[in-house]
């Protein structure tokens, strides 16, 4: 029996004297080595064992740091390893309260490694305790060192996957054909839908409330989500929930998220089904925006573009179109982006510039004349029109000069609507530059313009009735906007002043 034993050592890790800690945690180090003590035999006391470790690894002293790392890489090796059977509970009742209670970087990462084996480990066992733990994971988030963020990210895509996940994927061992896929992801296994679903809508509801948060650490997450699971089950389920939230109101029953849902975190009643939240319709517009940027620049999600690209763009030179097999997941991929993405009507044309949709980026932008064009429109103009120099456009660049292909027509008339949209400045310049060299080299190679027979030839692309509905959709999230944006300048003109 090493009870009293093992009681004895943690309570020393704890003293004031600092040849007493080291003296515990070295001996706690060579009872996880010891042939009768180690193994199996410490299986009942190893959250007290891991509440020593984890309090000595953050220690004043430097060499007690260093036995105290030691000793923790061999109790969670020998936990990993182990056959016997062991109460998770107190495990993770000692790592949530060390994640809650201190600040320390070196002591929520080694936390946050156990639990991440633990969900690789157990992944089945370990169900009944997510509610909680996401409610923790959610506040580390918000932690001031990248590297307790990053890690916090590992364990929610673990989450996320219904077998746990395998080992980490080292990036450097893939080729790059590997890394290109839409589906490429570092953590190896099979979702479950519920519980990334949990996952996805508990971190977009904490921005909702931290808007700091979504400013300074949104981006990262988004990406590291991508690069973890894969960007393309990622965007789509962001962009079927932000989607939902606002296709319902309060009115019909429905909760909006209130601050006490942050931080009471989900229900940990499994049996009880909660109703919907609903997102306000300016954050939906900021999330769109932001993870329409991260589209746009990140190189996390080239794999991604790729993929959206074929959903227009699989023409033959003479003109037939090639069917693939993918071709259906980017259709699918489109049609939920661009339904959401229709909260902001620049993120909805850069989308369908970065998707080749240009016939519906030509119909968008003549829907701008019906439009608020505010400064922030406008500002949002400016910046797309700079993004059109960076390498993503580059595609859209070189189309330009194909000035006999049936797609140049709308392509230029988009760019051009952008154009006369924008005030005299910079970005004017710049764009208005670009669009001259390519009249010029239509002008100098002598082209005709398109004649009637040919104007009547099929568009590459996109239907007619796809398109039409589509556009109905923005139509109809527009319609939302103004009723709200009304409604808010009918209630700021009714609302007393304060004295």
């Amino acid at each position: 029996e090493f009870g009293p034993l093992v009681s004895i050592l943690v309570n020393q890790c704890m003293s004031k004297d600092r040849l007493n800690r080291l003296t515990a945690i070295t001996w706690i180090e060579e009872l996880i080595h010891h042939p009768y003590s180690g193994g199996d035999a410490l299986l009942p006391h190893h959250s007290e064992v891991l509440d020593a470790i984890l309090y000595c690894i953050s220690d004043s002293e430097e060499q007690i740091c260093i036995v105290a790392e030691r000793t923790n890489a061999n109790l969670i090796s020998l936990v990993r390893d182990t056959k016997g059977d062991f109460q998770l509970a107190p495990l993770l009742e000692t790592l949530t309260d060390k994640l809650m209670t201190k600040d320390d970087v070196p002591t929520k990462m080694a936390s946050l490694r156990w639990i991440n084996m633990l969900l690789e480990k157990r992944r089945g066992d370990m169900t009944e305790f997510v509610p909680k733990l996401l409610k923790v994971l959610l506040k580390t988030l918000s932690d001031t060192s990248d590297s307790v963020v990053l890690f916090t990210l590992q364990v929610l895509s673990r989450i996320s996957l219904g077998d746990g996940g395998g080992p980490l994927d080292d990036p450097d061992n893939l080729d790059d054909a590997h890394k290109a896929e839409a589906h490429y992801g570092l953590l190896r296994g099979t979702k479950d839908e519920k519980h990334f679903k949990l996952v996805i809508n508990a971190v977009l509801g904490l921005f909702s409330k931290d808007r700091a948060l979504l400013e300074n650490r949104g981006s990262l997450v988004v990406r590291k989500f991508c690069v973890l699971l894969d960007a393309e089950s990622v965007y789509m389920l962001m962009a079927e929930v932000l989607s939902a939230s606002c296709q319902l109101t309060p009115e019909k029953g429905l909760r909006v998220e209130t601050e006490d849902d942050t931080e009471n975190g989900p229900s940990t009643d499994e049996g009880k089904v909660e109703d919907p939240i609903v997102f306000s319709l300016e954050f939906v517009s900021t999330m769109v925006q932001t993870l329409n940027l991260i589209l746009l620049t990140a190189s996390e999600l080239h794999g991604l573009r790729v993929l959206l690209s074929k959903a227009f763009d699989r023409s033959t030179p003479d003109g037939n179109k090639v069917i693939k097999k993918e071709d259906g997941n980017a259709d699918d991929l489109f049609d939920t982006l661009f339904k959401c993405w229709c909260h902001s009507p620049v993120a909805t044309f850069s989308f369908c510039l970065l998707a080749r949709a240009y016939e519906v980026a030509f119909d968008l932008v003549q829907k701008f004349s019906e439009l608020d064009v505010s400064v922030g429109f406008l500002m949002q103009i400016d910046k797309l029109v700079q993004l059109l120099e960076s390498p993503v456009f580059v595609h859209l660049r070189l189309q330009l000069l194909d000035v006999e292909s049936p797609h140049h027509a709308p392509l230029l008339k988009s760019c051009y609507g952008l154009l006369m949209l924008l005030p005299q400045s910079d970005a004017f310049r710049s764009l208005n530059d670009r669009l001259t060299t390519v009249c010029n080299l239509r002008d100098n190679l002598g082209i005709p313009p398109v004649s009637l027979s040919r104007s009547k030839l099929p568009k590459p692309g996109i239907d007619a009735e796809r398109q039409a509905a589509l556009l109905s959709h923005f139509d109809t999230i527009m319609g939302y906007h103004r009723r709200a944006r009304r409604t808010l300048l009918t209630d700021d003109a009714v609302a007393p002043r304060r004295p």
